[in-house]
């Protein structure tokens, strides 16, 4: 998308851009935000959650100096919990085995719902992932959007089973991307 301009952040220069990724939060998740899950102070804790571990990485895409849309991460530790959800049995035993090195957490990728359909999403999804050291990435895909999961699996990337990461949540796919 021609005019999207893409800023990168870690965890130390996240809170310049925080209110801000809260806002766009906001605004796409604005017909769900009475539900708990979804709430702006739920995805402001997780938000917390992933800054505090290694590899975290964000970007934020803006147009015209206005936020509309982001994307991060981070590096999932060995003895993560990211895993503990899962409800179909893993391709392999190892599948779900992390070294804190190994597997990169696609945590959200958002953009305003004007933006949708004009590659602004697949440009803030690469700029994230570019030169990271991880060898594969996994994202979570709500099981009701079919739709996002397609355009996931354009992307290249692959099924790997059903997963519920919070009591509260919604039941998601996981999906997996080999980055190698």
């Amino acid at each position: 998308m021609d005019g999207l301009r893409l800023e990168r952040r870690d965890a130390g220069d996240l809170d310049d851009v925080r209110h801000e990724l809260l806002d766009v939060y906001a605004e796409i998740y604005a017909d769900r935000l009475g539900e708990e899950f979804h709430s702006i102070e739920r995805f402001d804790e997780r938000l917390g959650w992933n800054t505090e571990v290694a590899g975290f990485g964000a970007v934020v895409g803006y147009l015209d100096d206005i936020p509309v849309g982001y994307a991060y991460g981070c590096t999932l530790p060995a003895d993560t919990h990211w895993w503990d959800g899962l409800w179909t049995p893993a391709p392999e035993r190892s599948a779900t085995t992390e070294t804190g090195a190994r597997t990169f957490a696609l945590s959200e990728l958002k953009v305003v719902e004007k933006l949708r359909g004009t590659g602004a999403a697949r440009q803030v999804h690469d700029e994230l992932l570019r030169d990271r050291s991880e060898e594969r990435v996994t994202l979570l895909v709500e099981r009701d959007h079919p739709e996002a999961r397609a355009l996931y699996e354009g992307w290249g990337y692959r099924w790997f089973g059903e997963i519920m990461p919070f009591p509260d949540a919604p039941l998601y796919d996981a999906m997996m991307l080999d980055l190698r």
